[in-house]
């Protein structure tokens, strides 16, 4: 695989989470399907629904590859900070996303996020399986110190170790956070952060 090199103006992001509200838009969808959260803020589907881990992975597998996944609202401030960084700033996103391999999930994946983010603001999509891990994509990275915006620890943590500027969104499910990625509550802060 082609190592990445030229890192200046590319900016790299997890999409659930951190650019779009997975978390909302799968509990309606969940309520739709009759089921009932039994816990709030936790990471794990299994542990919110009452589920056994093979029916919650399922599940999060179902709704990833459904006609919702084409129509997730935008995460907090995303929207306008993500368009400053493209539109006034020079800067291209590379989204790398555990969402699905099915082609109509990450079709209307991609169409969902240039419809809130504009046409040209992704230079790049790459699709991993759901719930799959990032190393791999993210070694293509090695070194490059491009930013790398996600929610979960692990992946952040594994950014860091691959030489990237790792940056975690603060959510109820990564509160305890102790490594060593810099924790931004919103958009607002990574904009600061890159720009500043």
């Amino acid at each position: 695989m082609k190592m990445y090199t030229d890192s200046q103006k590319v900016i790299l992001t997890d999409a659930d989470g951190v650019l779009l509200d997975w978390k909302y838009a799968f509990q309606v969808w969940m309520d739709s399907h009759g089921h009932t959260q039994t816990k709030e803020d936790i990471y794990d589907a299994g542990e919110q629904y009452g589920l056994t881990k093979p029916d919650a992975k399922r599940l999060v597998k179902m709704f990833n590859e459904s006609a919702a996944i084409g129509f997730l609202p935008p995460l907090r401030d995303a929207i306008h900070y993500v368009r400053m960084l493209h539109e006034k700033h020079g800067y291209v996103f590379h989204c790398i996303t555990s969402l699905s391999t099915d082609n109509h999930a990450c079709e209307l994946r991609t169409q969902n996020l240039k419809r809130l983010f504009g046409q040209t603001a992704f230079e790049k999509f790459i699709y991993l399986d759901t719930g799959a891990d990032k190393d791999e994509a993210l070694a293509n990275y090695k070194n490059s110190e491009c930013f790398w915006i996600e929610d979960k620890a692990e992946n952040a943590d594994c950014g860091h170790r691959m030489g990237l500027n790792s940056l975690l969104v603060r959510h109820h499910h990564n509160v305890n956070y102790k490594g060593p990625a810099k924790v931004v509550g919103n958009w607002k802060e990574i904009y600061e952060i890159i720009t500043g």
